[in-house]
């Protein structure tokens, strides 16, 4: 059966690696999945080679563009940790949409401040995009006047990150997980 030969995992990516299938220089999100059945994964999306987290890295193309089409809508949740403190209407502005010099301002995210540190002049919070421009929760930060110093992807839709999963390591996405992830359930 084709079906079978889909594989869908679920990989917690340590900064320094790359979000590609292939790289001269540095490891790929590809060459950490080590027992992969097949030659043709590809990781769904990417995270900057410094950003850690949630990626998903599968061989279904249907699926990987169903979680990447504006259309479809899947939020991403981040947490961030940064050098400097937001203005009181950040939450609002982000709620807005930032211009970060794209052709378009951000569509509307939302934050939430877990910490600031008034004495550091640092704070830690969550972001939760509905798309994924290049360096975007760093851009759109750095508008707000501060400074990412840490990024780690948490969520893909209503699916979290496995706790128990150490950077570097993976797991195959549960039926459960794909069911959230799509919206749709395929055991029919």
């Amino acid at each position: 059966n084709y079906e079978k030969s889909y594989e869908y995992y679920m990989l917690n990516k340590p900064g320094g690696v790359v979000s590609a299938t292939e790289d001269r220089r540095d490891t790929t999100v590809i060459d950490l999945i080590k027992d992969k059945k097949r030659k043709d994964l590809f990781p769904v999306g990417r995270l900057d080679k410094d950003t850690e987290g949630f990626l998903i890295v599968t061989n279904d193309g249907a699926f990987s563009h169903r979680l990447m089409s504006p259309r479809h809508h899947v939020d991403k949740t981040y947490y961030f940790e940064a050098e400097g403190l937001l203005a009181e209407d950040a939450k609002k502005q982000v709620l807005l949409g930032i211009d970060i010099g794209d052709e378009k301002p951000t569509l509307p995210a939302q934050l939430t401040v877990l910490k600031a540190d008034q004495g550091k002049q640092t704070i830690c919070g969550t972001i939760i995009l509905q798309e994924g421009r290049y360096h975007q929760v760093k851009r759109m930060l750095l508008k707000l006047g501060v400074k990412v110093t840490y990024l780690k992807r948490t969520a893909i839709g209503s699916v979290l990150l496995d706790p128990s999963l150490a950077k570097g390591t993976y797991r195959a996405l549960t039926k459960e997980e794909m069911k959230q992830l799509t919206g749709e359930d395929n055991n029919e």
